[in-house]
């Protein structure tokens, strides 16, 4: 294995346990630029780095290369000489190399400056035809597409919340990319609130605010990622205010992402809050698991590479908590296989994805959950599974499904085979009457809840 590969299956590991903003703030532009018996050298961009990366992530580095290259025993890190890493054609495949960051931006334009508004920085990966659509994120999706067809008017602005690695930032850059399409010579801005406090802050320093002012304020879209990093910064809330009241004013569209509801947002002014509200709030949930395995499957044939549909089922069912992680899954398996040169067995998957499985998922199980639900209701195992329609049993059975669906993300004919048999959509049936009910019945939440605890405690 040379350098490069080593570099990307290091990188392949560590993106998996970071944020997006992490991954590529930290990691952009290094590289191995030696390997000795016992040691590598990192190329890094600057001094800074250097110290930030020696300081966090070295021993997750060290973790990783001992599980490749248990030779290595110290790190070295070189400043300033590190170019961006080529995309590797030989023993590890163009495209897998390529996925290996794709659960992170990748920007082909230099970041924005205040002399320059004309670098919209936007994935071109990131576009509606590559978005997995499902009930977890129909919301966002639909009204990403209204506003792209008419920016500026409907959902102004609009704002999308969910959990990390959810495709929120899919979906701005996407809404970004068709504008882009349409409209030549369109100005799109993307930063992150990060990025834009850190621009106010050097037009203070520099008494450059009119420039400031003309990147953020005479563009045609602003979209603003994980804008609850300006908490607690009144500066920059003041600021943003103004920008945001000036485009909306001259009908310019704003697209916002954050990981909770406006309101939820600590030491944030009321007035930016209500701003936010204006035009639409739309959530993204966690995935289930059709649309995981949709996912899955839509990744391997855009990859162009081969790898059994057992290994695709074992990653969608049991990483359930983001998008990232499940790419990241799918990269970690393509590395090991690349570098194999054969196909993975199932058994090998299970091994090598170990440390990325939920500890809910280790100690949970569709038979653990029924026997929760069975000592609950003092029933048995077997009258849940057993075909019978008695009342006492069905209500039990369905919350057994439904707690099957939600914490083990198990699709629907795997529980209906684990329930005596069941058709699918016997199973989809009770878990949507449990749904249902649980929003009015508070009684039944809470049995829901009590189970839920004697099933992790125990």
């Amino acid at each position: 294995m040379n350098n490069q590969q080593l570099w990307q299956a290091i990188l392949g590991n560590l993106e998996v346990s970071l944020s997006k903003a992490n991954f590529n703030t930290w990691f952009k532009n290094t590289g191995i630029v030696e390997k000795g018996p016992d040691f590598i050298i990192i190329g890094v961009p600057s001094t800074f780095s250097k110290d930030w990366i020696s300081r966090k992530y070295q021993t997750d580095i060290l973790k990783v290369l001992k599980s490749i290259s248990p030779e290595i025993r110290e790190i070295k890190y070189q400043v300033g000489t590190q170019k961006p890493v080529p995309v590797v054609k030989n023993s590890i495949s163009q495209a897998t190399v390529q996925s290996l960051s794709a659960s992170a931006p990748v920007y082909n334009n230099p970041a924005p400056t205040t002399q320059n508004a004309s670098f919209p920085n936007l994935n071109p990966k990131y576009v509606f035809d590559t978005f997995v659509i499902g009930k977890h994120n129909e919301l966002a999706h639909a009204a990403s597409v209204a506003v792209s067809k008419n920016p500026g008017s409907q959902y102004n602005p609009l704002f999308i919340y969910g959990d990390v690695g959810l495709g929120k930032t899919h979906l701005m850059h996407a809404v970004g990319n068709k504008l882009l399409q349409d409209r030549s010579g369109a100005k799109v801005l993307y930063v992150t609130s990060e990025k834009f406090t850190n621009d106010y802050i050097q037009a203070i320093g520099s008494k450059r605010m009119d420039e400031f002012k003309k990147l953020y304020r005479t563009v045609d879209m602003l979209l603003i990622d994980d804008i609850q990093f300006i908490a607690g910064k009144e500066g920059t809330q003041e600021e943003f205010f103004h920008t945001f009241n000036e485009l909306r004013d001259k009908g310019k569209q704003i697209i916002m992402t954050a990981d909770r509801l406006p309101k939820d947002i600590p030491a944030i002014e009321h007035r930016l809050i209500s701003r936010f509200e204006w035009g639409m709030v739309a959530d993204i949930q966690a995935p289930d698991f059709e649309t995981r395995l949709a996912i899955l499957q839509t990744k391997v044939a855009k990859k162009g590479v081969s790898i059994s549909d057992e290994i695709v089922y074992f990653i969608a069912e049991n990483i359930s908590s983001n998008i990232r992680e499940l790419e990241g899954a799918l990269n970690r398996l393509l590395v090991y296989q690349q570098m194999e040169h054969k196909s993975l067995t199932l058994d090998q998957a299970r091994k090598i994805l170990g440390t990325m499985i939920t500890q809910k998922k280790k100690v949970t199980t569709l038979k653990k959950i029924a026997m929760s639900v069975a000592e609950f209701y003092n029933i048995t195992v077997e009258d849940l599974i057993k075909q019978s329609r008695r009342k006492e049993y069905v209500k039990p059975r369905q919350i057994a499904m439904y707690v099957s669906r939600k914490e083990l993300g198990s699709s629907f004919p795997t529980i209906g085979e684990f329930y005596g048999g069941r058709d699918h959509t016997t199973v989809m049936h009770g878990v949507e009457k449990i749904e249902k009910l649980m929003v009015q019945t508070d009684s039944l939440k809470q049995e829901v809840d009590l189970i839920l605890d004697k099933l992790y405690i125990t």
